[in-house]
């Protein structure tokens, strides 16, 4: 098997793998809220899975370009939503989401057939300071707007999870860096890169627990979704030498298959979030036995959301 093709299957298990730990993640943030719960075994499952998410995801992109592995990481909301279904208990979705599914899906495979292959030359120094402080000023501008929309939870979650977009993709960026570093001989000269890693996985990782928090599963996760390879993928076109196959015509198809992906991500999200509202009943003021009865079928906490484990 060739190393790009193992970059594709390893790309596939990491996405299942951020899949659980996004499910994970998001149960714990609406039964204990955005702050990270450092004493809840559950919520360190979903840093364990998200840690296997990103081990797996570090060995894609040093088999292949991040115009491959970046990509096909938006197959993570894919993978997440028919498992939130399989493992606690919500709806399949409805025909909305199914086609977005199959956008989605052909979208990325559109994208990775024009992928011409790896990189030619990996950023400086200079180049991969100067991207850590833009990344830095954008987290800084998304993290401010967060702030100031505590009233409108809606845009409060698409500001952080915008944020945990671009800082798991960024981070991306930098692991390719370094194993690029590494398989030239640099070891040393890839720790401060290493650094930037670490911080912007940590960054991702709590804005994305305080977008669930905000927003549920299924927005949050598109945007980030979306947001990260898009992100990842130009900075690897701009600074790797990474290219499309066929030149500007490819480029420009390649743009498409990047658009039709995220009108599936968008129609899936939609479609999910249809189905996730539970059915009211729309008891009338008088009809009280129906109204409880519905109220004890939906359990406490969000609508959308199952009953968590603990209040069962």
């Amino acid at each position: 098997m060739s190393a790009l093709m193992w970059s594709v299957l390893l790309s596939l298990v990491s996405a299942v793998a951020y899949a659980g730990g996004a499910i994970v993640q998001e149960r714990v943030a609406v039964a204990k809220g955005a702050s990270a719960p450092l004493g809840d075994p559950v919520w360190w499952s979903a840093v364990a899975l998200n840690g296997l998410g990103a081990a797996l995801h570090v060995a894609a992109l040093a088999l292949g370009p991040l115009s491959v592995v970046q990509p096909l990481g938006a197959l993570t909301i894919v993978f997440a939503l028919p498992m939130a279904a399989l493992f606690v208990g919500r709806a399949a979705g409805d025909r909305t989401a199914w086609r977005g599914a199959l956008l989605a899906t052909g979208g990325l495979a559109g994208l990775l057939a024009l992928v011409s292959g790896s990189g030619t030359r990996t950023p400086g120094g200079g180049e991969r300071i100067g991207l850590l402080v833009v990344t830095a000023a954008v987290l800084a501008l998304l993290l401010a707007l967060a702030r100031g929309s505590r009233t409108h939870p809606a845009l409060r979650a698409a500001a952080l999870a915008t944020g945990s977009g671009v800082a798991f993709g960024l981070g991306s960026v930098f692991t390719k860096a370094v194993a690029a570093d590494q398989s030239d001989g640099f070891v040393l000269s890839g720790l401060p890169s290493v650094a930037a890693v670490v911080a912007l996985s940590a960054a991702g990782l709590l804005l994305s627990q305080s977008a669930y928090h905000a927003g549920g599963l299924h927005a949050p996760l598109a945007t980030l979704t979306v947001v990260n390879p898009v992100a990842a993928t130009v900075v690897g076109l701009v600074l790797f030498g990474e290219s499309f196959r066929m030149g500007g015509l490819g480029a420009a198809l390649a743009t498409g298959c990047g658009l039709v992906a995220a009108t599936g991500l968008a129609l899936l999200s939609v479609g999910r979030a249809r189905a996730e509202v539970p059915a009211q009943g729309k008891p009338e003021a008088g009809d009280g036995a129906a109204a409880g009865r519905g109220a004890r079928r939906r359990g406490p906490g969000r609508g959308h959301m199952a009953t968590p484990p603990a209040r069962r």
